[in-house]
């Protein structure tokens, strides 16, 4: 059977890295086919070159038969090659309309025809069974609606590909079950679509075949059906991934002694209801909830990030006053965001400069920390989290997910913090990171070290936490203590009532 998309052959070398090694990939017309691997198996850099993005070294690619030479992003869009990623790369404050004909407006006499834009961007809307106001900015809509309007604008009426790259990272459930409900409307007409996700649960949902990438190699390609989850895993990863995530029967913490942090009544009007959290040494407090419950709010509250309008703080039994970042960092609180892009890296830095900002502002402008002292810590770090990196110069915004993610940890843990809150540590990367920064923060209690874990994944909270605090509609609606943590107990907590 003649594949809609077919890449044969396909190498591309960078400085010092081979990212892909002869990898033959191909998708069939009406077929979702799930493209796995780690950060770094080399999975962007096969799209990229599908899309244009990138020219491979090597390789031939063939479109439904036919072989085809894909230089740029423009000849890829004329062969009907379209990608829809997990960052929307659209303009929030401009209107739905524009985003959906922007370098695409119909004209008449020389000028914009905005009435038959609007009716253009109705039509590819309504493709996809979407019905929302196309004069309204695309930002002020919710990032699901931002992602099928993203989709929206890669479909053209010849789309034969589409590439959908995490498109469920920043999803809820039901907004999930939506957008599969869109993909498998598309499958029908046709479409060859690759999907790539961290959520294995979601692979054996949606996808028809899978292939896993291990460092810029093929090294399995089957029916979903024929390649149960711990057969991927261990192709992922090359070995067989050890459960480091499974709560296993233990005694009771070894945890005692007086809390290094008590936050009463901190809250912060319309945003987050007050609450009462403590914390000790060597003690992990899990954030549970539901998206929109206030994991993020209590996470940002608690450093300083957002402004409490209440309650009070204590960190070794001193009162804080009023909470900033500057002042966290001072008293030996550190912060790992959830959007690591927008908040974590500052992508056209290097990976040292990255490590080191933390420290530095906490050390201030009259104690420079000097190139060596830099390049030591830098090292130090890259060696300790396992950071796949060239080099401490590295540009961060060159490296793979997961690693931009070690290195978001590594400033935290350069400042020599005494609390660390981490908010979505583990999100969108891969099962080998995953299963890695929960051993790290297991090694980090171990050290005395308090942290506070805001996770959207339950399997992640049992398996790192002491306690729990469950949240629910901008509120804490629970606490739950070590001996009563599993995945129900924190169901039937955020299912109960909220006061």
């Amino acid at each position: 059977m003649t594949a809609r998309i077919e890449m044969t052959g396909v190498s591309k070398a960078f400085p010092g890295v081979r990212a892909l090694d002869g990898v033959d990939f191909r998708v069939e017309a009406g077929e979702v086919h799930a493209l796995m691997g780690e950060n770094g198996a080399g999975k962007s850099t096969l799209i990229k070159i599908m899309t244009g993005a990138l020219r491979g070294d090597g390789g031939e690619i063939r479109l439904d038969g036919r072989p085809v030479q894909i230089g740029g992003p423009g000849d890829a869009q004329a062969l009907g090659i379209g990608a829809v990623y997990q960052e929307v790369n659209l303009i929030p404050t401009m209107s739905v309309t524009k985003n959906l004909t922007l370098l695409r407006q119909p004209r008449r006499f020389g000028l914009i025809d905005w009435r038959a834009a609007r009716e253009r961007a109705r039509e590819r809307l309504r493709r996809l069974d979407v019905d929302i106001d196309v004069e309204r900015p695309l930002g002020s809509y919710s990032v699901a609606v931002q992602q099928l309007v993203a989709i929206a604008r890669a479909l053209e009426d010849d789309t034969r590909v589409l590439v959908l790259d995490e498109p469920t990272a920043s999803l809820d459930a039901n907004e999930t079950a939506l957008l599969f409900k869109i993909v498998r409307d598309l499958k029908a007409r046709g479409l060859a679509i690759v999907f790539i996700t961290h959520f294995i649960d979601q692979v054996y949902a949606i996808a028809d075949r899978i292939s896993v990438l291990r460092n810029g190699r093929l090294v399995g390609c089957a029916p979903t059906a024929e390649l149960p989850p711990p057969q991927m895993i261990a192709l992922m990863l090359g070995r067989e991934l050890e459960r480091a995530e499974e709560r296993t029967a233990q005694t009771p913490s070894a945890v005692r002694g007086e809390p290094i942090l008590v936050a009463e009544g901190v809250g912060r009007r319309r945003l987050m209801q007050p609450f009462d959290l403590s914390l000790r040494a060597g003690e992990v407090v899990g954030l549970a909830g539901l998206l929109g419950s206030g994991r993020t709010e209590v996470a940002k509250l608690i450093f300083g990030a957002i402004k409490s309008d209440s309650g009070a703080m204590t960190v070794a039994g001193a009162p804080v006053g009023a909470a900033s970042p500057g002042r966290s960092l001072h008293l030996g609180i550190a912060f790992c965001p959830e959007d690591r892009k927008a908040e974590g890296i500052v992508a056209e830095l290097s990976v040292r400069e990255n490590i080191v900002l933390a420290l530095q502002t906490k050390r201030g402008v009259f104690r420079r920390l000097s190139h060596s002292e830099q390049q030591a810590l830098a090292d130090n770090m890259i060696e300790a989290l396992a950071i796949a990196t060239p080099d401490a110069e590295k540009p961060v915004g060159q490296l793979s997910g997961g690693n931009q993610q070690k290195v978001v940890l590594a400033r935290a843990l350069a400042s020599e913090p005494r609390i660390l809150i981490l908010d979505e540590p583990t999100r969108g990367i891969d099962v080998g990171a995953h299963a890695e920064i929960v051993a790290l923060i297991r090694r980090l209690c171990a050290d005395g070290l308090g942290l506070v874990v805001a996770s959207s994944e339950l399997d992640e909270l049992v398996a790192v936490s002491d306690r729990i605090a469950v949240l629910k509609d901008r509120r804490k609606i629970g606490e739950i203590e070590e001996r009563a943590i599993n995945r129900q107990t924190i169901i039937d907590t955020i299912a109960g009532p909220s006061s």
